[in-house]
This record gives structure tokens, C-alpha cells and sequence, in this order.
């Protein structure tokens, strides 16, 4: 009797960010991640020198949810996710709970992407989503065994999912994914007109 199965299952999380009518306003974040970028010269600069398109607040600063109150309720909102997601996972965290290690905003004008890359030092990182304005790039997710398929063939593009080199995900405003910080992921160009605007964390076991 033949038996083929899946194993080493890499998990994603995805979900609403909060319940319909909760403090977390779509358009409030919004201007708030624009009004950070505008006041954020630090951040403009660090951006300027290192080839940055558009801007983030990666580098500069930390206090996001001390700044805008719509902040502090993406966090409390984020805390349950994580800690849901990190149940799945089967964590055995020994009592403590995952804790945000950093929060910052990405504004992605038309050309600009996030090359491939993971987060070192974290456990789950993620990203919400607060502009996706129609023809914008997905997040693409990179298949973690790829440095290991050094003689593999190449899959059908018809592959089942699980089998695909690269999973591309269109998520929608208000939306949160989380993922394991080892997980090598990217954005591709922005091929819109409109900027592509999203927060990103990392939530490290204190």
C-alpha cells in the first residue's frame, strides 16, 4: 500500500484585524501613517540615504502607539492574534506570552518593493494593511526548502498549492497575516498609481 503525505507544515495566519464598529477606522489609520511620514524627518532621511522608496518608519522611530491612539488599539488587537496564532502553532512558550518587539509603517509609492528578506532575532512577524489600491503587488512568500532544492526540477504551474515555489496573497484593507519570522517573503513593484500603505511588527518571547 502506497502512503504520500505533507509534512512540516509552514502555517499562515490571516484574519480581519478587528470586529466591525471596534476603534480602528481605516481611514483614521491612514491619515495618521501619513501624518507620521510627513512630520518624520529622521525616518525621510534614513529613507533618502539608503535607497528607500517611498518611506517607512523601520528605522526611526518606536513609540508608534504612544503617538496615535489608533496605534495602541492595533496592538491590543494584534496581542490576541498573535497569541492565537502562536496556539496553533503549538508553542510551548512556559507561561510568558509573545510580546511586540517593533511596529512601523511602509508607504509604497508606484515603483517602489520590499526585496526578499526575513526577521532575524523574532518569533512571529506580520503585517497589516491599510491602503491596497487596486493593481498593487501581493506579498510574495518563498517555499523555505528552496536552498535545499539544489537539483529539483522545476513544478507545473498548475502544482497543488503546498507545492509551490512562491505563494502570492492579495490581502485586503483591514486586514492582518502573520507568519514565522523565518520565513523569507518580499513585495514586489507597486504597479499602481496610488501609494500601497501597510504596518508592520515583530513579536519576540520575552
Amino acid at each position: 500500500m502506497t502512503q504520500i503525505e505533507s509534512l512540516f507544515a509552514t502555517r499562515l495566519y490571516r484574519a480581519r484585524l478587528a470586529k466591525s464598529g471596534s476603534a480602528l477606522d481605516p481611514q483614521e489609520l491612514e491619515a495618521s501613517c501619513y501624518s507620521i511620514a510627513e512630520d518624520d524627518e529622521a525616518g525621510q532621511d534614513w529613507c533618502e540615504a539608503n535607497g528607500y522608496p517611498g518611506y517607512t518608519s523601520y528605522a526611526s522611530l518606536t513609540d508608534l502607539p504612544w503617538r496615535f491612539p489608533v496605534f495602541k488599539a492595533m496592538v491590543k488587537a494584534l496581542d490576541k492574534h498573535v497569541a492565537a496564532f502562536a496556539e496553533d502553532l503549538a508553542f510551548d512558550l512556559e507561561g510568558r506570552k509573545l510580546k511586540l518587539e517593533d511596529l512601523w509603517i511602509n508607504i509604497l509609492p508606484q515603483g517602489g518593493m520590499h526585496a526578499s528578506h526575513i526577521h532575524p532575532h523574532s518569533v512571529i512577524s506580520g503585517t497589516c494593511y491599510v491602503a491596497m489600491p487596486a493593481g498593487t503587488s501581493a506579498l510574495k512568500l518563498e517555499d523555505p526548502r528552496a536552498a535545499m532544492m539544489m537539483a529539483a526540477p522545476p513544478r507545473f504551474k498548475d502544482a497543488r498549492r503546498e507545492l509551490q515555489p512562491f505563494i502570492y496573497l492579495a490581502p485586503e484593507v483591514g486586514e492582518v497575516l502573520l507568519w514565522e519570522s523565518w520565513l523569507r517573503h518580499e513585495v514586489p513593484m507597486n504597479m499602481s498609481e496610488d501609494d500601497r500603505i501597510s504596518v508592520s511588527f515583530n513579536y519576540s518571547w520575552a
